[in-house]
């Protein structure tokens, strides 16, 4: 087992009263901050976001399968309620789009399911095993265009357009549009940032109308021209509860947050955060490339556990209730997080290390748990492995370019985006 690097001069709150988990800083390295509120706060009203953060792992669970009283209803839905730059939002998409729909993600059942059977039926378990070909072949083309070079910026070459172009492929998008729609997605994560000007909310909004427009005309092709694809089925598949397939804002929804952002984003990031981890631990390295066959599953397990793409989610409490003593009003908002979780000394032995042994790494809460486990789960899985298994099959010594990296991430609340990561290596001799 080897102890992963962490940030040179990371902020270590000695004192709850210390912990600041919005902080950019912070967000930086949150690792110390968890580790406290681990211990001293497993249940912390964030003074700054006003949340109660919940940390440990079995009470994350206990939060993820209470839905009777934890709900995924997010208060942007409630239109007539918006006050300020949400507002001016709203109207945009009145104006020039089409308002986003609830999610699949900001349901609650019975909604919830009757929305998820047509999913749950379009990602079915023998299209994902049939894409197989089309991720592992990717993923070695991406490797071709760089591999002879002895380095490359991974993130932009390798790690954005696997899964991208993946989904783009599945949902009707060309490839040569991979960078546009990159554009969207990131500024979709931005506009869910906290505390943005009114200016960048609307920004925001208009580059998710422009990706509205985008995407517009395939819906209504396919509704004139099903073609069995993934995109065609979640068109036109009717849900039967509903008497109706999804409407176009339900579609809009789904193709931003759940498919482009939930579907590509957090796997890029854990393909990024992965060969970060690789560069700095050449033990774990050397490990893994020792017998890749007994330990890449597991290597692709750890690297959600470690360096979890998506650190938390909310939810609301419908009805007062108390965690560990303290109490929650209805209401209140609950951010669970599953990246303090994954890293919970309880479950996990020795939980800030790299153990391509560990018997519980898919125990994590990476891909969240109960009925709102990660659709996607199965394809990020697969697209890990395959993306791993190129770059290990295709590479012999691996380390961080000198002077080229700050490994930097970006400020946000909920995800873990690393900038860039710039390696240089030895090509294996095949």
């Amino acid at each position: 087992m080897t102890q992963i690097n962490r940030m040179d001069d990371p902020v270590r709150p000695a004192t709850i009263g210390e912990a600041a988990l919005a902080d950019a800083e912070v967000l930086e390295c949150p690792y110390p901050t968890y580790e406290l509120l681990l211990e001293a706060a497993p249940v912390w009203r964030d003074p700054a976001t006003g949340m109660f953060v919940v940390s440990r792992y079995d009470d994350l669970r206990a939060v993820l399968k209470d839905t009777d009283t934890f709900s995924n209803w997010r208060t942007e839905h409630d239109h007539a309620a918006l006050t300020g730059p949400a507002r001016k939002a709203y109207e945009r998409f009145l104006e020039k789009g089409w308002v986003p729909a609830p999610s699949l993600a900001a349901r609650d059942d019975p909604n919830h399911a009757e929305m998820r059977a047509t999913f749950d039926k379009a990602f079915r378990a023998g299209r994902i095993k049939d894409l197989e070909p089309l991720v592992s072949g990717l993923a070695n083309d991406l490797m071709d265009a760089f591999v002879a070079d002895g380095h490359c910026e991974y993130v932009k070459q390798f790690a954005i357009p696997l899964p991208l172009i993946v989904i783009c492929r599945q949902m009707g998008a060309r490839d040569e549009d991979v960078w546009t729609i990159k554009r969207w997605t990131d500024a979709w994560i931005k506009g869910k940032s906290i505390g943005l000007s009114e200016d960048e909310v609307l920004w925001a909004t208009d580059m998710e109308i422009e990706a509205q427009h985008y995407f517009q005309p395939l819906f209504e092709r396919l509704r004139r021209e099903p073609d069995g694809t993934l995109l065609s089925d979640l068109v036109n598949n009717v849900i039967p509860e509903w008497g109706r397939p999804l409407n176009d804002n339900e579609l809009h929804a789904h193709m931003m947050q759940d498919t482009f952002v939930g579907g590509s984003e957090t796997t890029t990031n854990a393909l990024s955060a992965g060969i970060m981890m690789l560069a700095r631990n050449p033990d774990v390295w050397r490990k893994l490339k020792s017998d890749p066959d007994r330990y890449l599953k597991t290597f692709c397990e750890e690297v959600v556990r470690l360096e979890g793409p998506v650190q938390g989610l909310t939810r609301m409490a419908v009805k007062e209730t108390e965690i560990r003593g303290v109490t929650i009003p209805k209401g209140a908002i609950v951010q669970v997080r599953f990246a303090a979780a994954n890293r919970d000394p309880r479950h996990f032995e020795c939980p800030h290390e790299i153990d391509l042994e560990r018997k519980n790494a898919g125990s994590h809460l990476g891909f969240s748990s109960g009925v709102h486990h990660c659709l996607g789960a199965p394809l990020a899985r697969r697209e890990l492995y395959w993306g791993f298994k190129a770059f290990v099959d295709r590479i012999d010594e691996v380390w961080l370019a000198e002077g080229r990296n700050d490994l930097r991430h970006l400020p946000n609340y909920h995800l873990r985006i690393l900038k860039e990561l710039h390696i240089e290596f030895t090509p294996s001799q095949r």
